[in-house]
């Protein structure tokens, strides 16, 4: 395989050095998060944006907590780089006289309602000194040139730094590419670090070699036919029909952090039997004329015995196989009591990018004939598939458990018992459960308290994972099949992630326990594992050093595969003695072959 000019660095590679650069000329690390909008101002200013008030409140919601380094990267995408010729435009629209000056007072109305606001002091200091022949106008023009040569001088600077700095090389780049590139050839001198604020701290120790890199490198290569997961499959026992059987829906949801969460349930076997257990993405069949996206989700189900800690359990089993939709574990159990654990590689269920975000949104409440307020058809096909969803035992009502897995998800809180005797009165239930007619009735109230603001509504199905077309995007309905020979099984919910850390743990054993380690060539004490499923390549690290240690991953000779990191290099942090979970990496196209080549590199010093 012909190795990379590293004189010459992909289009994405660069993007993401620039990202760095930027960055740390604000934050000490990488790992650092951005954690107010006017962080996420300045560092967007930094890397030569100049983003607007509204921008800014899509990007920094009420409900956004901090922003990663990955998420600033992300944005970047999306907001377009300032250039002169686009500043002195917007100036010339203010030129009244069209003489190539602005007064004071244009300029303040300009600085204070694009971007970030300024204050009158902050305005009266840039136009001392924008005003070079202190006549009171503003050469614009010349301003401009000022403003955009200064924000590249100190990008230059930002990537000099990084460039010079060998601390800043063994920092984790978030999960971003490694190698920082040469600066521009504009000099240093001509962008001396205190005209942008920043302080440079040269160092005399050189960049690694790649031949020095190399030889603490491993490469994976991984050929996947779709003819793999055919032979293997494992054999649905005959008559499974006549086992006895117990069910149980649930949901995987994106969080804002990016992360997916899902109820946990466990399992009583009364007697030691045969058992055939399946996890599928749920059809929600009464919309067949809308699009499935989610039935294309990756599932998977871990088996795991023991109390519910990491220490006390042992993993069982998995579902391995793969038949269409439908995940699958077939053995034997004993009797006893185990938990359900879900999961979802993040492959294919991930936060939506904002430019997937729809323009326009669908009206969710009207007015009728008569003047009252009504839900519209739309609203409430994706109620009905809500109450479809939450009804874990599919019994077509609501029990006061199953609807405080909504209410939890959706306000934060709980439904008590004198709240549940107050639905009762006012909504229709049958055996102190609430019906689908009675879960409309509810919803219909809220908006109709509101005076028909949708505000309320919207919070709701955003929750849950829709978009405002009412699309599901943002979560993935499954369905959990448990069949056993000899006994009646039972499965109960546990909550939305009442075991985070178990669930992982189960990850790491059963890709620890189906393959071999592989140590970095030069790191005798860093490994890695790659697990080749049916359906999945994952792949962990183990660090059994006694510091932290960074590890460079670059799938860009991957072929048909997407990876649960979306990106195709980044870096990963392993703490002293740990092991984690490096990618998940799945098939684009399932019906074609896919190739998985990993080169996984300990970044030097650490």
């Amino acid at each position: 395989m012909a190795f990379q000019d590293s004189s010459r660095p992909s289009e994405e590679e660069a993007f993401y050095v620039q990202c760095r650069a930027a960055y740390l000329a604000v934050f000490r690390s990488s790992l650092t998060n951005i954690t107010s909008k006017q962080q996420l101002c300045r560092v967007l200013q930094q890397a030569g944006r100049n983003p607007s008030q509204a921008n800014l409140s899509a990007y920094w919601t009420s409900k956004t907590p901090k922003l990663t380094f990955d998420d600033f990267c992300e944005i970047l995408k999306h907001e377009k780089k300032t250039e002169e010729a686009e500043l002195v435009k917007a100036f010339r629209k203010m030129d009244v006289n069209g003489d190539g000056y602005i007064t004071h007072s244009m300029l303040e109305k300009a600085l204070t309602t694009g971007g970030e606001k300024m204050t009158e002091e902050e305005v009266n200091a840039i136009f001392s000194l924008a005003d070079i022949n202190k006549d009171g106008k503003l050469d614009y023009t010349q301003f401009c040139r000022l403003l955009a040569s200064t924000v590249e001088r100190c990008q230059t600077v930002a990537l000099d730094k990084l460039e010079a700095d060998a601390k800043l090389k063994r920092q984790n780049f978030g999960s971003q590419s490694y190698s920082p590139l040469k600066a521009s050839a504009l000099s240093l001198e001509a962008a001396h670090p205190a005209e942008c604020g920043l302080m440079l701290k040269r160092d005399s120790r050189s960049r690694p070699s790649s031949a020095r890199s190399r030889r603490s490198s491993l490469s994976n290569t991984l050929t996947m036919t779709p003819s793999s997961s055919v032979s293997s499959k494992v054999p649905e026992p005959p008559g499974l029909q006549e086992w006895h059987h117990s069910f149980m829906k649930g949901c995987f949801f994106v969080e804002d952090d990016g992360s997916i969460s899902s109820p946990q349930y466990q399992l009583h076997i009364p007697q030691t039997t045969s058992t055939y257990i399946t996890i599928q993405p749920l059809s929600l069949a009464h919309r067949p004329d809308k699009s499935s996206s989610w039935m294309s989700v990756d599932t998977a189900l871990f088996v795991v015995s023991g109390g519910q800690n990491k220490e006390d359990s042992t993993l069982v089993g998995f579902t391995e196989s793969k038949d269409k939709e439908k995940y699958v574990w077939k053995g034997e159990l004993s009797a006893g009591t185990y938990l359900l654990l879900p999961f979802t590689s993040g492959c294919r269920l991930k936060k939506q990018s904002k430019k997937h975000v729809p323009n326009k949104s669908v009206e969710l409440v009207y007015k009728t004939d008569s003047g009252d307020l009504d839900l519209t058809k739309e609203l409430r096909e994706v109620l009905s598939d809500i109450f479809e969803t939450i009804d874990l035992d599919g019994n077509g009502l609501l029990s006061l458990e199953e609807y405080n897995l909504f209410e939890l998800r959706t306000s934060g809180e709980k439904c008590d018992q004198e709240a549940w005797a107050v639905c009762k009165e006012n909504f229709d239930m049958r055996k102190n459960q609430l019906t689908r007619q009675g879960f409309m009735e509810l919803n219909l109230m809220e908006a109709t308290e509101k005076d028909g603001d949708p505000a309320d509504l919207w919070i709701t199905l955003e929750s849950m994972g829709y978009n405002c077309m009412l699309e599901l995007v943002e979560a993935c309905p499954f369905q959990v099949d448990v069949y056993c020979e000899a006994s009646q099984p039972t499965v109960q919910p546990l909550g939305v992630d009442s075991g985070p850390k178990l669930l992982n743990q189960a990850i790491l054993r059963s890709i620890t326990s189906r393959t071999g380690a592989k140590a970095l060539r030069g790191n005798e004490n860093v490994f890695i594992y790659t697990y080749r499923g049916e359906h999945r390549i994952s792949s962990l690290v183990a660090n059994k050093t006694n510091q932290r240690v960074t590890v460079h991953v670059n799938n860009e000779q991957n072929r048909n595969c997407c990876s649960s990191r979306g990106m195709s290099v980044f870096a990963v942090e392993i703490p002293a003695r740990t092991k984690m979970v490096c990618q998940h990496v799945l098939p684009i196209d399932e019906n074609q072959d896919w190739t998985y080549n990993c080169m996984e590199t300990v970044l030097p010093g650490t």
